[in-house]
């Protein structure tokens, strides 16, 4: 392969730009030094009379004088007419644009923030403390999801703007439409609504128990777009609109890319993607604030776990931040497992799983979305392409707009792309990610169980205070053997990974009722699907893994709560049907233990096993074929 793919299937993108002295060039500057003076005399308590020739000849003068100055400053091009304002853009790249001129068409913009050396910079007069802290008595832990009458839910994304144009269909026959949960992985996340995932129940804690533990997984935040894709792409579309920038006019829907920069980073947090963590981290101490108590008990601190690219890392942090308040010192330790080849990392197991990294195996999803992609969005493209002269939309193309929409919004809060589409687009492109991440990273995907079985393993040490015996999968031996960083009998554990391994996670758990329309189709949405990508990793999506005691019931229980949904265990061995999703941590466990059996790493990342493209062959578990 050419370059590292990026695991987040689907999402990501070749870098166009070439450098940042490029990419600087494209930004059009302007300096107060550069506007012209203008100084007036008083006027004479004399009023002087001019002539007509006076008056004319100094009007000619005038005109002349403007016309040379125009020209000085933008050369023949300024007197060239009939062309749009585009027309006039030089494809080049590297060529030099003119401070007067308006942004060039697909071109990058960015904004370096913080200064690198910033000249008024002064710590020692700025410190981030300074003492005279005021009273500082601490009060009693929250615990809402013990005491309230109801749980908190989350809406979304109150701070990002959709088109007024959608979501107003009221009435028999409609439902609301919210834009925001029709973007796949790339959605805001949102509380998924009782009986989301099957089960006729909240995420309340059941009448006669109390809640003894959690194991909390979570994704990153909103980010900008990654850096690579197999189909699609953000900035695939900006470089080709740029280098055609001369050919082509926009008018109507599509007028606004006459003067469209691309504004869009790579692989970072948006500040959206920072308020999402720091908001989750708050929600999740007002609801489980109370299992500090354990700590204080023990005399120690929690240990979260992360991963070293930024937007994990920053992920991690900003949760911290809203969990435990500012400085966090003293309050917990970070653990930061590296994610790159060849480090044994169960959030990041790819970089250890070979046959992930080969894309005919692990990104079967492609090959579907382009055919359900030629469908949906046909007659999209027909509508788009008349509106755009000298330039011919491919379906890729059309594809893109509707990322766009989607990370231009949570990158600077409103996208004109997202006004290009209509509700049924918009479910076909939710639809889309379906199948990019169910063939991609969960049951449709021959490594998929494999690369969760880590983390599982990680999970049952936990469950069990057992240390792990054999590291024959993705799990960290240095780590994970050393109860300072991989610590047991806790009452609190924090994981942030990325939405691929929440995917292969919930595969290698056996979560079936996920998996029930599988193999998905690509010909068509099916009713009433139970495997909706926005609904189970969106953005800063979140897992539940909540430990209870009932009087109800004999033993420890567990259940599993994906974005607020209670999902029902029922395809656990062992684990019975139960209106809240209850297991027996005994029968959960024991079960695990006999999926991890079913699993072999070696074989299922370093085999020499091939399936053809396409639908000659399927799987439904997330394993490859058989020896």
């Amino acid at each position: 392969m050419a370059g590292k793919p990026d695991v987040e299937a689907g999402q990501a993108y070749h870098s166009y730009d070439t450098g940042d002295g490029e990419r600087e060039t494209l930004l059009p500057t302007t300096s107060g030094a550069d506007a012209p003076s203008v100084s007036r005399t008083s006027e004479s308590s004399s009023k002087k009379q001019f002539g007509f020739l006076q008056l004319f000849l100094a009007f000619l003068a005038g005109t002349l004088a403007c016309g040379a100055t125009q020209f000085i400053i933008c050369g023949p091009s300024c007197f060239s007419g009939g062309k749009a304002s585009h027309d006039r853009r030089p494809s080049d790249h590297s060529a030099k644009i003119d401070v007067l001129a308006p942004p060039y068409v697909g071109s990058t913009e960015i904004h370096h923030f913080p200064p690198a050396s910033p000249t008024n910079a002064n710590p020692t007069l700025f410190p981030s403390d300074v003492g005279y802290p005021g009273g500082t008595p601490t009060g009693a832990e929250a615990g809402v999801i013990l005491t309230a009458p109801s749980y908190p839910l989350h809406t979304g994304a109150a701070q990002l703007v959709a088109p007024a144009t959608l979501g107003h269909k009221k009435g028999k026959g409609h439902k609301d439409f919210d834009l925001f949960r029709k973007w796949g992985n790339l959605s805001p996340w949102y509380s998924v609504g009782k009986g989301a995932f099957g089960l006729d129940s909240t995420p309340e804690v059941p009448e006669t128990c109390r809640v003894t533990g959690l194991h909390f997984l979570h994704r990153h935040g909103a980010r900008y777009p990654t850096a690579w894709a197999a189909y699609g792409g953000p900035s695939k579309l900006a470089d080709r609109l740029h280098k055609a920038a001369e050919k082509w006019n926009a008018t109507g829907d599509l007028d606004f890319l006459n003067d469209w920069t691309y504004k869009l980073g790579e692989e970072l947090l948006t500040p959206f993607g920072r308020q999402q963590l720091y908001d989750l981290g708050i929600s999740m101490r007002l609801k489980y604030g109370f299992l500090l108590k354990n700590f204080t008990e023990t005399n120690t601190i929690p240990v979260f776990r992360t991963e070293s690219q930024d937007r994990m890392l920053q992920s991690a942090l900003n949760f911290a931040i809203g969990f435990f308040g500012y400085p966090l010192d003293g309050k917990y330790q970070q653990s930061i497992l590296i994610e790159a080849d060849g480090f044994n990392n169960t959030l990041a197991p790819y970089d250890t799983c070979p046959n992930a990294r080969i894309r005919t195996k692990s990104d079967r999803g492609i090959y579907y979305v382009k055919r359900w992609a030629a469908i949906y969005l046909k007659k999209a493209r027909a509508r788009l392409q008349p509106q755009l002269k000298g330039y011919e939309l491919t379906i890729e193309d059309v594809y893109i707009m509707q990322q766009m929409c989607a990370y231009e919004t949570v990158a600077i809060g409103y996208s004109k792309f997202c006004e290009l589409f209509t509700e049924e687009e918009w479910e076909g492109f939710n639809y889309a990610l379906d199948i990019s991440f169910w063939y991609g990273s969960a049951f449709g995907s021959p490594v998929a169980r494999v690369q969760g079985v880590g983390w599982i393993k990680e999970l049952l040490a936990r469950l069990t205070h057992t240390p792990i015996t054999e590291h024959d999968s993705s799990t960290n031996s240095t780590l994970n053997d050393d109860p300072t960083t991989f610590p047991l009998g806790q009452s609190l554990y924090v994981d942030a990974t990325h939405e691929v391994v929440i995917l292969n996670i919930i595969t290698a758990l056996n979560l079936t009722n996920f998996a029930v329309d599988g193999p998905l189709p690509w010909t068509h949405i099916p009713k009433n699907r139970a495997f909706e990508v926005s609904k189970l990793t969106p953005f800063a999506t979140n897992v539940q893994f909540q430990l209870l005691e009932c009087t109800s019931v004999p033993g420890q229980q567990i259940r599993i709560i994906i974005n607020d949904g209670v999902t029902p265990l029922t395809g656990i061995k062992g684990c019975p049907e139960q209106r809240d999703g209850l297991c027996p941590v005994d029968a959960f466990v024991a079960a695990q233990k006999e999926l991890l059996k079913e699993t072999e790493w070696t074989y299922d990342c370093h085999g020499d096993w091939t399936i053809p493209e396409g639908p000659a062959w399927n799987t439904t578990n997330g394993s490859p074929p058989k020896r």
